[in-house]
């Protein structure tokens, strides 16, 4: 049993029957406190979601945390640079119109969202790692430019599957949304 303080319990009561069923967990609330029973590997997924969900991130973008793999990662700001207006670093890490926070979070194959001066990464390990360094250039001052090209160029090679093996290959975020969506019009 795991309890946690949540600042956007709304968020959390109002898809807390969703949540139950895909994460296959019982939660409680009282107040701002919510509680998760279930199996360990069930706590620490449905922990990992609640915090994303209190993060800031929608709940489509949330629950691709029980995705085989997935994890959530927080990037400090302050722990990058010596800047006392951070303002101005959180305007380049959004960007105008919020294009370079999408730009990243497409490159990287990872979600992204901002929270005063953290910023949270769901991905896989690998993506989340490419997306954290991308993160720390913008915050330490490099062009968006530089950035995105490095991004490119360091792509990972798609897999092709010649159906040699068993194991089922790793799902894109848009064919996660897909498949959670359909599953829940058949309800």
């Amino acid at each position: 049993m795991k309890t946690i303080i949540c600042e956007k319990i709304a968020r959390i009561i109002k898809n807390k029957k969703k949540l139950e069923k895909t994460l296959e967990v019982k939660i409680t609330n009282r107040g701002r406190e919510v509680t998760i029973e279930g199996s360990p590997e069930n706590e620490f997924t449905a922990e990992q979601v609640i915090d994303a969900l209190n993060f800031g991130f929608p709940y489509s973008e949330a629950i691709y945390i029980k995705t085989e793999g997935r994890l959530m990662e927080v990037v400090n700001i302050k722990d990058y640079t010596n800047k006392p207006n951070l303002s101005s670093i959180r305007a380049r890490v959004i960007g105008k119109g919020g294009k370079a926070l999408k730009t990243l979070s497409s490159l990287t194959d990872c979600a992204m969202e901002l929270k005063e001066n953290k910023i949270a990464i769901i991905g896989l390990p690998e993506d989340l790692e490419r997306g954290t360094e991308a993160l720390i250039g913008i915050i330490k001052g490099a062009k968006h430019g530089a950035v995105y090209n490095e991004l490119e160029k360091n792509m990972p090679k798609p897999i092709y599957d010649l159906g040699l093996k068993n194991e089922r290959e790793p799902v894109t975020m848009e064919e996660f949304e897909k498949r959670l969506q359909n599953s829940e019009d058949e309800e």
